[in-house]
């Protein structure tokens, strides 16, 4: 049964399954979604995911959308396959899944606004608005304070080791990087070393790949 993921490699959310993919190994196709068509808010792709947002994707006869949904499904699915993303107990487990909303609820909001307003928008010949991105690194720089008083007990959010808790933040933190938002990572020392450690695991250099390739079309 073939894995196939549909959109474009520079959407953070499609670069989420691509990195738990890779970290556990398995072949996928990846199939385009021209969102500069708005392909996305069409037929074929609305079947996949009603809401018209990307990714979607599709395991054999299962189709699903949400990324996050979609990582947790190949972790559990394919448990035995490439790299443990999930912690191995129930109580770890509840510590890893806070960590998960932490990221969906808290971090990835602000994050996500100031990827928009400091590179999407440049990239669409948008004007950057510096009220927002002042207000979302003041925001940032509370969540990662947070962040870093976890990190000091714990090398990665979810525990010892490396989980879908770490891996969601890869995308728009690989995206930050790249900006003067870098400083408010670089200003938390825990925080600084988790991040080139998540940057820095193999699956993700090879993640990178498709969005660099992505980037040449």
């Amino acid at each position: 049964m073939a894995i196939k993921l549909h959109g474009p490699a520079m959407s953070p959310a499609v670069m989420r399954v691509i990195a738990t993919l890779k970290e556990k190994d398995l072949n996928f196709e990846l199939v385009p979604v021209n969102m500069k068509t708005g392909d996305h808010k069409k037929e074929p792709f609305i079947t996949l995911n009603p809401f018209g947002q990307v990714p979607a994707f599709e395991d054999g006869d299962l189709k699903l959308f949400e990324s996050r949904a979609v990582t947790q499904y190949i972790a559990h699915t394919y448990a035995d396959k490439g790299n443990q993303l999930l912690a191995n107990d129930p109580k770890k487990m509840a510590i890893m899944s806070i960590w998960m909303e932490v990221e969906s609820q808290k971090f990835d909001p602000v994050a996500s606004k100031l990827n928009f307003e400091i590179v999407i928008k440049p990239m669409l010949g948008m004007v950057t608005d510096d009220a927002a991105v002042a207000e979302n690194e003041e925001k940032l720089g509370k969540v990662l304070d947070v962040y870093e008083s976890r990190l000091k007990d714990s090398k990665y959010l979810g525990g010892d080791s490396f989980t879908l808790a770490d891996l969601h933040h890869a995308p728009v933190i690989n995206y930050l990087m790249g900006t003067k938002v870098k400083s408010l990572f670089d200003a938390r020392p825990h925080v600084s070393a988790w991040c080139a450690d998540i940057l820095a695991r193999p699956a993700w250099s090879k993640a990178l790949e498709y969005k660099q390739l992505d980037q040449l079309h």
